[in-house]
C-alpha cells in the first residue's frame, strides 16, 4: 500500500506548481507547505497560493519548510538557484524534486553527480523524458520497429528553458551515450547535429519562432518511419507517476542514473558552445567548468517582466 508523503513547493514562479498540485494529491499525498522566494511575485504571494488552493503552510523562510516536509519539489525559473534551494533538503535526509532544467552550468552538472554518487535522493528534469508516445514506440519489439538509426525532434519557445524538452525528448527515444554537438544553422530556430558514440544521429530544431510548435519526433528505423506528438495533457502526470516512487522510498532505484538524466543539460551546454563558436563541433568531453553556461538569473528577470506585464 502506498504511504502519502508530505510534499513541500519551493517556489511557485512557473504555471507548473498549480498544474502538478492535483496530479500530487491525485496519487495519494499531500502537499503540505509551500515557499515562494520572490522572483517572480511580488511578497504575499505564497500565502494566497497556500489560502487558495487548501494547502496548510506558507513558509516565509526556507527553513521552515524541512521539517514539514519528506518531499521537496524546486520549481525555481531561475536554474541557478536550484541547488541552493535542494541541498538543505538534501542535507536532512529529505528527498528533492529538480524540475527542468535542471542545472545550467558544469559546475552544478558536477556537484548533482557528487550529491547522487552520496546516496542523496535527488532527481528531476523535463517531463518529455518520460513520454506516453516514446515508451509505446520503444515497448514494440526492435524486430518489429527496426534499430533506431535517425531522430528529428523539436519544440518553440526559447533555447534553454523550453528547448531542454527537445533534448530530453531526443535522450528519451536515443538513450544515454550522446558523444558530441555541431550547430548546423539557423532558419526560424537553431538547427543542431547530435552523434551519438554508436553513430546514430539526433537532429534538432530549437529556439523561438513565429506561432507554438508541439513537442514532436520523427524516428526513422531500417523498418518503419514514425512520426510522434506529445500529449501534453499526459505529460506532468507521466514525471510524477515515474520520479515518485523514487523520491518517496517506495523504490531505491532513480528512474534514471543522474548521469543519464542529465545529458540533455550537457547537450545543451555543447550546443551553447557550438554556436558560440560558429559551428564546431562540440564533444561532451570538451565542456569546461569555467564556461557560465546559461544565465538562470537573466531568464527569471526576463520571466519576471513577462509574468508581471500579463497581470
Amino acid at each position: 500500500m502506498k504511504t502519502p508523503m508530505r510534499i513541500g513547493l519551493v517556489d511557485l514562479d512557473t504555471s507548473h506548481p498549480e498544474a502538478w498540485l492535483p496530479i500530487l494529491r491525485d496519487l495519494g499525498h499531500e502537499v503540505a507547505a509551500v515557499y515562494d522566494g520572490g522572483a517572480v511575485w511580488p511578497e504575499g504571494y505564497a500565502a494566497d497560493f497556500a489560502q487558495k488552493h487548501g494547502i496548510p503552510a506558507a513558509c516565509t523562510r526556507l527553513a521552515e519548510m524541512i521539517e514539514a516536509v519528506d518531499v521537496a519539489v524546486v520549481h525555481a525559473c531561475n536554474w541557478d538557484l536550484h541547488l541552493a534551494r535542494a541541498e538543505p533538503f538534501l542535507q536532512a535526509g529529505k528527498a528533492v524534486l529538480i524540475d527542468k532544467p535542471v542545472v545550467g552550468n558544469l559546475r552544478d552538472l558536477h556537484t548533482l553527480l557528487a550529491w547522487a554518487a552520496r546516496g542523496w535522493r535527488v532527481t528531476g528534469g523535463s517531463s518529455l523524458r518520460w513520454t506516453a508516445e516514446v515508451a509505446a514506440f520503444l515497448a514494440q519489439p526492435e524486430s518489429e520497429r527496426g534499430r533506431i538509426h535517425t531522430v528529428f525532434a523539436g519544440c518553440g519557445v526559447d533555447e534553454f528553458n523550453y528547448g531542454i524538452h527537445a533534448y530530453a525528448l531526443l535522450s528519451s527515444i536515443l538513450g544515454p551515450g550522446v558523444q558530441r554537438v555541431r550547430y548546423l544553422g539557423s532558419s526560424t530556430q537553431k538547427q543542431l547535429q547530435v552523434t551519438w558514440r554508436d553513430g546514430r544521429i539526433g537532429l534538432l530544431a530549437i529556439g523561438p519562432q513565429p506561432g507554438y510548435l508541439p513537442f514532436h519526433a520523427t524516428i526513422v528505423t531500417d523498418k518503419v518511419v514514425r512520426h510522434l506528438q506529445a500529449d501534453n495533457s499526459k505529460l506532468y502526470r507521466g514525471l510524477l507517476e515515474t520520479t515518485l516512487p523514487y523520491l518517496t522510498g517506495a523504490t531505491d532505484r532513480p528512474p534514471l542514473p543522474m548521469a543519464d538524466l542529465l545529458e540533455p543539460e550537457l547537450m545543451a551546454l555543447a550546443a551553447r558552445q557550438s554556436w558560440l563558436n560558429h559551428g564546431q563541433e562540440v564533444f561532451l568531453t570538451d565542456l569546461r567548468t569555467d564556461d557560465p553556461g546559461y544565465d538562470g538569473g537573466a531568464f527569471a528577470a526576463e520571466y519576471r517582466r513577462a509574468k508581471r506585464k500579463g497581470r
